[in-house]
């Protein structure tokens, strides 16, 4: 990284390790702006009809690059929804043949499009033996869907229920807690990160808390699961993401819904940051006196655990403001609401 001043900041082409590009229409107008800032990104597969298989990953790798503007170099790296059927044989070719990057546990129910998840860890032991003996990551939404569980603690009671269990019967296994939200996520990805256990964590978890889904009424666009905590959880989080420890990482969960579906009777979670994404971690670097770091979250520590090179070329930013889009139009008129829209950030990326 170049050193930063207090105008401009240059570090390695940043990766995100967690974004949602939907399909169709909605994936045509979100994907340039992953394409646009970050060299590689890992695409959930959680459609309305999920990315089970080989054919389904390959089809929809072609149709994101076919939304890449030109001249972007952007590589999607895809992943495999596990569901209690999932064949062991078919992950470890989708891996050994490049088609798979990693494969994704969704508890059934946890989130947008989970129906289809695990609905009992027991069900893909043999999935999970051969991906540790392969060293294929898994990567994790981690929390229980009990119905019994405060929804804020979701998280910490996945992490005592479901994945330290896991993580003693699969030694070997490389895992992503994804978008953590808690500082029990945070200690627990510390105390047993052994090059083997990482964590991603989204701007919008180091910017709110809880009580932005409330103020001056409900706020269905800061509505996202994991739902964001208390301010001590915030706090752990920009605790973590600037202290260059390499178990943390960037992956925005940039999550794009139509304004109608965030503001429904049962409003859709997710939060839409993708047209600022890098711009967001810098300013939240640059609150923290920690630009310095900015490039080993962003740009070193992701490719460090999946075992890739890190990006050619170099992403500049600058201090300057400007204004977050109100809206993203889709083809048909629909419109999806950002992050902040219509807010004011300090940092923006230089063409």
């Amino acid at each position: 990284m170049n050193p930063p001043d207090d105008k401009t900041i240059a570090i390695i082409r940043p990766d995100d390790w967690h974004v949602h590009l939907r399909d169709g229409r909605m994936m045509r107008a979100v994907v340039p702006f992953t394409a646009k800032r970050f060299g590689r990104a890992i695409v959930m597969p959680n459609l309305a009809v999920p990315v089970t298989n080989l054919v389904a990953a390959k089809s929809y790798r072609e149709r994101i690059m076919a939304a890449v503007p030109q001249g972007l170099a952007f590589k999607p790296l895809m992943t495999c929804y596990l569901t209690d059927e999932t064949d062991a044989d078919q992950v470890a070719f989708g891996f050994a043949t490049g088609v798979f990057a990693a494969a994704k546990l969704y508890p059934a129910h946890a989130t947008t499009n989970s129906a289809h998840g695990v609905t009992d860890i027991t069900a893909i032991r043999s999935v999970l033996a051969r991906m540790e003996g392969i060293g294929m990551p898994l990567l994790v939404h981690g929390e229980v869907t009990d119905p019994e569980v405060d929804v804020f603690d979701r998280e910490a009671a996945f992490i005592e229920r479901i994945l330290e269990p896991l993580l003693r019967d699969f030694s070997g296994l490389k895992v992503v807690l994804e978008h953590i939200t808690t500082s029990d996520a945070v200690d627990f990805v510390i105390e047993r990160a052994e090059k083997r256990l990482a964590a991603t964590i989204t701007a919008h978890h180091l910017m709110i808390n809880r009580n932005a889904i409330f103020q001056g009424g409900l706020r269905p666009h800061m509505y996202c699961l994991p739902i964001a905590k208390r301010e001590r959880h915030r706090l752990a989080l920009r605790r973590a993401a600037t202290s260059g420890n390499l178990a943390f990482f960037l992956g925005s969960d940039t999550a794009p819904h139509s304004i109608g579906d965030k503001e429904s009777d049962c409003g859709c979670a997710g939060i839409f940051t993708a047209p600022a994404a890098i711009e967001l971690y810098a300013q939240i670097f640059a609150e923290e006196g920690a630009l310095d770091k900015l490039e080993g979250f962003a740009s070193r520590h992701g490719p460090a655990f999946y075992g890739l090179p890190v990006n050619d070329g170099m992403l500049k930013l600058k201090r300057e403001d400007w204004t977050v889009p109100e809206y993203v139009i889709l083809e048909d008129g629909g419109c999806i609401k950002p992050f902040l829209s219509g807010e004011t950030l300090q940092w923006q990326m230089m063409s």
